[in-house]
């Protein structure tokens, strides 16, 4: 880490929305290590109660708590400050899910396995890439149908029986899809 990430991070404020413990607790001590202040919640609710008393500089989403979505805590911690630099942390990235992160106020979105050093980074990248290549490694069929399929999820708010519906599939048929490849 260079000097001025350290110093830009000394003291400041995170908050990390981790519904595993054991990855909540690590990245914790990680962060602690290099001067942040951390709090951490493990759903929707828990966050609600600690950003009522507190402003955070950063956050670390993770994408899927329980049975909720991260996505609404995006949207609720943005709405409360939109200076927050929020980066959404996801085992089952997808575009959809992307785009949804960015659009409701996430300054990144990372997949996991990513580490403090890849976090941190992204906490200070403000601009985009212009040079990343656009030409990059086409999409399998299998990856299609999981995006789709994460893409209604998220347009019926992780509703199964509504989303089976507008997928034209039968709920049990969806609820087997989703166990071979969690949100």
């Amino acid at each position: 880490m260079t000097e001025a990430a350290m110093n830009e991070a000394e003291g400041a404020s995170l908050l990390i929305v981790e519904d595993d413990p054991t990855f909540a607790r690590t990245l914790r001590r990680s962060f602690e290590r290099r001067g942040y202040r951390v709090s951490s919640a493990a759903s929707p609710d828990d966050v609600e109660a600690l950003s009522e008393d507190e402003v955070f500089d950063y956050a670390v989403v993770d994408l899927k708590l329980g049975a909720s979505s991260g996505l609404a805590v995006v949207q609720s911690l943005h709405a409360r400050c939109p200076e927050t630099r929020i980066v959404v942390l996801t085992g089952y990235a997808s575009i959809a899910t992307a785009v949804e992160a960015i659009k409701l106020g996430a300054s990144h979105y990372l997949a996991k396995p990513s580490n403090t050093d890849d976090i941190e980074a992204a906490f200070t990248s403000g601009e985009g890439d212009a040079s990343v290549p656009v030409d990059g490694r086409r999409s399998s069929i299998k990856t299609l149908e999981w995006e789709y399929i994460h893409g209604t999820l998220v347009e019926c708010e992780f509703n199964i029986s509504e989303a089976a519906r507008r997928l034209g599939l039968h709920r049990r048929t969806l609820a087997r899809k989703l166990e071979k490849r969690q949100l």
